[in-house]
Parts: C-alpha cells; structure tokens; sequence
C-alpha cells in the first residue's frame, strides 16, 4: 500500500492534483483542508495517502494531516460511505468540527455537507459514536463548553491549523471571556 508521497507538485485542479515523484506522476484526490495548505505548482510537497482499489479503479487520497487521514479511514469504514462522500465531508469542515458534531450527536451540521442528507448525518453520528474522538486524539476533541468552543473557532477563523488551536486552548483558565481567551490564545501562539 501507498502510505506517503513525497514529490513535486505538478498540477492543482480540485479535488485533484498530480504529484511528480522522480518522474512518475501520482494523481491524487485531496479535501479542500489539504488543498488550501498546498504550495505553488514546482514546490516539494510531501502527503499522507489512503490508497483504494476498486474493481474499476486505483484511487490515491492524499491529507496534510494523520488525524484527517484517520477521519477519512473512519468514515470510509462505514456502511454506505464511499471514499468520495468522506472526502465531501472532509472538504465540508474540519477534523475538529466532525469530531464536535459526533460528541453532541448534531445531525444540523452534518447536512450543510453538499451530498449528505438526513439519514446519512445520523448514521454517520451514530457510526462515529466514541471512535472519531478517541482515534483522533487531543487535537480533535470537543471543548468542554460554549466559550472554549467559540475560542476555537475564532482562532480556526484565523488560519491556525486544528493542532495549533487545540494546543492554545489547553492553558486557558477556566472562566475566562471569549475575548480575553483569544487574545490570550494569540498570545500564547505568538511565541
């Protein structure tokens, strides 16, 4: 199996891109998370990847990120979900935002994903039940309330990356306001 490519970047058409690895060009599908870190076209880049044989097919999906490869592979794994409907959800929200939406079991969110509809969001909710937060680790779990919810989400608004957040929100004191939590998360990243 294909776990990693590391190459230069050749082509960037969404979903899609082409990975040049010393003369052999990998086409890779990716989220959009993944796609919007890529560098400029002849840049080295370096890519996670899940490789899927089908009867018709040998697809590549390459992630920035292990915990985004992991949700991919959790999401694949259940019934009905193909590798395109996870990479759907995957471009639809982040890691954090999936793992955010499976704690509180919110359907809502799930279904503002192009191609999800009701039954899907409830299934993968209840799929995803006690396996996404705890495969994913610290960096995608859930805030333990409203404020530290409303932290991240103004420090993921602002281009930090779901580890970056995570990290910043931990040394928070308990209590604290929305505003002052992110100037001190800002400051903390800052360093």
């Amino acid at each position: 199996m294909i776990g990693r490519l590391a190459g230069q970047l050749a082509e960037k058409t969404p979903p899609r891109i082409l990975i040049d690895c010393h003369g052999v060009g990998y086409e890779v599908d990716v989220p959009m998370s993944t796609f919007y870190q890529l560098p400029a076209l002849g840049e080295p880049v370096s890519l996670l990847t899940h490789f899927v044989v089908r009867e018709d097919a040998q697809v590549l999906y390459g992630f920035a990120s292990a915990v985004e490869r992991e949700a991919f592979r959790q999401l694949v794994r259940i019934s009905g979900v193909g590798p395109r409907t996870a990479l759907a959800v995957l471009s639809g929200m982040s890691v954090a935002e999936l793992a955010q939406a499976v704690t509180a079991q919110e359907p809502g969110r799930l279904v503002k994903v192009p191609g999800i509809g009701k039954k899907t969001s409830e299934r993968l909710l209840l799929e995803l039940k006690g396996k996404l937060g705890a495969d994913l680790g610290p960096t995608a779990a859930a805030p333990s309330d409203q404020t530290q919810s409303d932290i991240l989400q103004a420090l993921l608004a602002l281009g930090y990356s779901d580890r970056e957040a995570a990290a910043a929100l931990k040394p928070l004191p308990a209590g604290v306001s929305v505003a002052d939590g992110i100037k001190l998360a800002l400051k903390s990243l800052a360093k």
